[in-house]
């Protein structure tokens, strides 16, 4: 069936669409406002309810940023992920994990298992750069145990950090993917929050 858009809506449908496949989420109405020199998000609201109408897209209710493609349906599952506050990639230092909300994302496009138990990370500092892990990405982590390579989200001697776990003479450290950085090597404990498992890159 062939679907009538508008030039406007057919940029939507394509800035929807591009935003998705690089960060992983579909933007606000506050950020297609501001995309497209909207007058208010009431007008970006306005877009969105033409294109559902038309079936371009659906809309799921009681969520945030919950605009889906009806053709990801038949191949996707979105699946709420929730967010804890930031985490350093960096020097370690202490973070409290706090949740500022959820994210949905289509877990088997990111290769997620339906059960995993997942949360979400904000990244800041720039030790993991050469895992291409970049400040303002957001990471995707799983409560379980490590492997050796795996990276991880640890809290190291009290403080929590974004690093690679690794194991040498039966010891575990973890490691920046930056050569500027020093291994951690725990004084007295390292715990393993969560082992990553996806990455979102928010573009710019």
């Amino acid at each position: 069936m062939h679907i009538e858009l508008t030039k406007r809506q057919k940029q939507i449908v394509e800035y929807l669409k591009m935003s998705q496949r690089q960060t992983g989420i579909m933007p606000s109405t506050r950020e297609l406002q501001h995309y497209f020199g909207f007058a208010s998000q009431t007008a970006a609201m306005s877009h969105l309810r033409a294109l559902e109408r038309k079936g371009v897209i659906q809309r799921l209710a009681g969520k945030a940023r919950a605009v889906i493609f009806p053709e990801d349906l038949d191949r996707g599952e979105i699946a709420d992920i929730p967010i804890y506050g930031d985490i350093a990639a960096g020097m370690s230092q202490d973070a409290e994990p706090e949740r500022q909300g959820c994210i949905s994302v289509d877990i088997s496009a990111l290769g997620i298992p339906r059960h995993a138990r997942t949360f979400a990370l904000k990244v800041r500092g720039d030790s993991m750069i050469d895992a291409h892990i970049c400040n303002g990405d957001t990471v995707i982590l799983e409560f379980r145990e490590p492997r050796k390579g795996d990276i991880v989200a640890a809290l190291i001697d009290g403080e929590t950090t974004l690093k690679r776990y690794l194991v040498e003479r039966g010891k575990p450290f973890l490691r920046a993917e930056n050569a500027d950085y020093p291994d951690l090597l725990p004084a007295r404990e390292l715990i393993i929050q969560g082992v990553l498992v996806a990455l979102l890159r928010h573009a710019a």
